[in-house]
């Protein structure tokens, strides 16, 4: 008789980011993660006691998915706009993914504007201060603004309401970042 297959959880967590890529994370269930390991429901159940547990797994794995993505910037591209179209290109390229990210509820804590103060965004902000000259406050500000603008967009492209044209995209994210820099030096 052949070995069983060990269904680890790692497998159990990548089946689950499957099922949400493929039919929105709401499919997130037992039965689905397990018909999509062609499995039994016994090894979803034995790593993860409940749904809800699985879910938060899987979205902690998109989540680190999704920063890697937004990370791969060009050496020649502007680190911001090029973090933006990432961030915009992502809700086009994978939606489900997008929509459980940031419309599932599932962000646990993570307010926008407590992200700004988080230790993952330091980097991104360090690059933005290079090469802008702004106080990091200052620095903040435009990336608050160029975020909410970005989430915007990507919003409404993941949700089916509007065609992605990267070159008008990348036209109005760069006019957000122009916009948020002007009125930022101003203030100093």
């Amino acid at each position: 008789m052949p070995p069983k297959i060990r269904i680890t959880k790692d497998m159990i967590i990548n089946a689950a980011v499957e099922v949400a890529k493929q039919s929105g994370y709401e499919k997130i269930n037992a039965r689905t993660v397990s018909e999509q390991l062609h499995c039994s429901t016994q090894p979803v159940m034995y790593h993860f006691s409940t749904i809800d547990a699985m879910k938060r797994a899987a979205y902690a794995w998109v989540d680190q998915m999704h920063t890697e993505y937004l990370m791969t910037v060009s050496s020649q591209d502007d680190p911001i706009l090029g973090i933006g179209l990432n961030y915009i290109r992502f809700a086009v390229e994978e939606p489900q993914l997008f929509r459980f990210l940031f419309q599932s509820g599932y962000a646990q804590g993570n307010s926008l504007l407590e992200m700004i103060d988080s230790e993952e965004l330091i980097p991104v902000l360090a690059a933005m201060q290079e090469g802008s000259g702004l106080s990091m406050e200052k620095t903040r500000q435009v990336f608050l603004t160029v975020a909410m603008f970005a989430h915007g967009y990507a919003s409404i492209i993941a949700n089916n309401s509007l065609e992605f044209d990267e070159t008008l995209v990348a036209k109005h994210l760069e006019q957000a970042w122009d916009g948020a820099f002007l009125a930022a030096a101003r203030e100093d």
